[in-house]
């Protein structure tokens, strides 16, 4: 009897405690959806008073174009922000990617009218990533934890796009934990792919890539440890940067213990101008005044708009994860093109690609052997979408316990050979970046955007994008292509690498298992965009832009 009642109680406590995580979660829609209403009330008035806005032709504007426009003043401050406010609530209904509107932005407006320098962002209407601090509003992470805890102030971020008369509207979401290239999770639900309502958008900036993709954000901010910028771009056709790690410092969320990894703050949008645009607001004195670790160094024009011809390293696959049809056929198209353009074009080959991996990105994202990222989940619930993920990185709380207690002296040993490790490689690689005497290197990205549910079980994928993270080079993306029939076809031939710690031999089920879920990750995705990564060495972000905007001409 004792027993039973034990296990009654228990199961009260489970069911009480799940029921007020429950109501917490409805709370934040409730928010949301209050948050989004008001955002349409300010809408519909704005078209009441105005009923000849431009709304069709200010879309279709490029953001440099837009800018220009906006600073001449052939186009109204308003029209331009609920233009994409409007826009924003039409694209939000069809995928659920905006989880707050940033109310000030109204008051900013009417602040920016009176003000004579406008910034170099003039009145542009900019998207924020959920974790991204607004002040007055909450960053949940996709975290019940976090939830009804707004912030006191803006991120440094933020507080430059402002200065810079940027005004940022929205919060975008996320996956949960943001260790993960989906965008689900339990509080604001899954985020779709506009290009494709069977594809992920891609993550963890996935809701930033779905609304730009979407139409309703010109200008997003993301943040980027594994490829959470480059992937979503890929995924949605967009162009996005990962600078070098504090050029835009990035403070990671406390749900984040990566100490040997340098996470960053970068900007996706529809074409390489926006990037660069953006980069050129946000390198500016108030950014180096609010932030002291950021070096001051502001953005090199010449170097962007220089013509010089480059010596361009490139590889197709990088020997660890072996790349879709697509992915390999973007990378050799663009490689013929650049040859014709008059750039030397030279083979590279990553070194040391499965130490690299296994070793220095999974020891340096889970230097604590995950433990601190399960404790966050105390008080919350998984996310399905996350459940393959986390159930290795889990181990009961007991043995964690004493394992921390044993091994602390060992772990502190490890993160810094960890970290002596990193140095050493970085050096190695730049020493064969440096006697091929290359300027950048052109290589894959994952691609195309992935089926529901498959990020979680295919993390070896992002060997693309995390070997520059572990590097910590500056690295973008580029749409080059889309998905043809033939790459359909070709993938049906896939058979895996086998050396990535999912796929170790043709053999084993487990080689089955991991060929067969790319297959089914990637097929139905003909008329998809395919895009390529280009890289350039650390600091060198306009030289990487360049690039991005050579790859970008010849292939549009």
């Amino acid at each position: 009897a004792l027993v039973g009642t034990s296990a009654a109680a228990i199961m009260l406590l489970k069911w009480l405690g799940q029921r007020q995580i429950q109501q917490k979660m409805e709370e934040a829609r409730k928010m949301r959806d209050l948050a989004l209403e008001q955002m349409e009330k300010a809408v519909c008035k704005f078209k009441k008073e105005n009923p000849g806005a431009q709304t069709v032709h200010i879309l279709s504007l490029p953001m440099v174009e837009l800018v220009e426009k906006l600073k001449e003043g052939s186009l109204s401050l308003e029209s331009v922000l609920y233009s994409y406010m409007d826009k924003a609530l039409e694209v939000t209904q069809e995928v659920n990617c905006v989880i707050d509107f940033i109310h000030g932005c109204e008051d900013q407006l009417q602040k920016l009218k009176k003000q004579k320098e406008k910034g170099l962002l003039c009145c542009i209407p900019v998207s924020i990533k959920d974790h991204i601090n607004c002040k007055g509003h909450i960053s949940s992470a996709g975290m019940v934890k976090f939830l009804g805890q707004a912030k006191e102030e803006d991120s440094v971020v933020v507080q430059v796009l402002k200065s810079q008369g940027a005004i940022p509207f929205v919060k975008t979401n996320i996956p949960q934990t943001m260790i993960n290239y989906d965008c689900s999770n339990l509080i604001f639900g899954q985020t779709l792919n506009p290009l494709n309502h069977k594809k992920s958008p891609g993550g963890s900036s996935g809701g930033e890539g779905a609304l730009i993709a979407g139409g309703g954000s010109i200008l997003g901010i993301g943040s980027d440890i594994a490829g959470s910028i480059r992937l979503p771009s890929s995924f949605c056709g967009l162009c996005g940067l990962k600078p070098t790690g504090n050029r835009i410092r990035y403070i990671p969320p406390s749900v984040c213990s990566f100490i040997h990894l340098t996470g960053m703050l970068g900007p996706m949008a529809r074409d390489v101008d926006s990037l660069a645009l953006c980069m050129k607001a946000l390198l500016c004195e108030e950014m180096f005044r609010l932030d002291p670790v950021v070096p001051p160094i502001p953005f090199n024009e010449e170097v962007y708009s220089s013509s010089k011809p480059l010596r361009i390293g490139y590889y197709e696959g990088d020997g660890y994860f072996q790349p879709s049809p697509s992915m390999r056929r973007a990378v050799q198209q663009t490689r013929k093109l650049l040859q014709e353009a008059g750039h030397t074009l030279v083979p590279f080959a990553p070194p040391k690609i499965d130490y690299v991996v296994d070793e220095l990105f999974t020891r340096g994202l889970f230097s604590d052997g995950t433990a601190h990222l399960v404790d966050c989940f105390t008080g919350d619930i998984v996310d399905p979408n996350l459940k393959s993920q986390f159930n290795t990185y889990r181990l009961p709380v007991l043995v964690k316990r004493i394992l921390a207690i044993i091994l602390k002296p060992i772990v502190n040993t490890v993160c810094h050979l960890v970290c002596l490790s990193l140095q050493a490689y970085c050096t190695e690689f730049i020493a064969k970046w440096r006697k091929l005497g290359l300027d950048v290197i052109l290589c894959p990205v994952l691609g195309p955007a992935f089926n529901h549910g498959y990020a979680g079980k295919l993390f070896a994928a992002t060997s693309y994008t995390n070997l520059y993270n572990v590097l910590n080079f500056p690295a973008g993306v580029v749409p080059v292509s889309t998905v043809t029939r033939a790459d359909e076809e070709e993938l049906k031939h896939y058979r895996g690498h086998y050396r990535d710690p999912w796929d170790k031999s043709a053999l084993t089920h487990t080689t089955t298992l991991t060929f067969l879920s790319l297959l089914q990750a990637v097929e139905g995705a003909v008329g998809l965009p395919v895009a390529v990564q280009c890289v350039a060495l650390p600091w060198q972000e306009e030289l990487c832009l360049r690039f991005m905007k050579e790859v970008e001409t010849l292939t549009h």
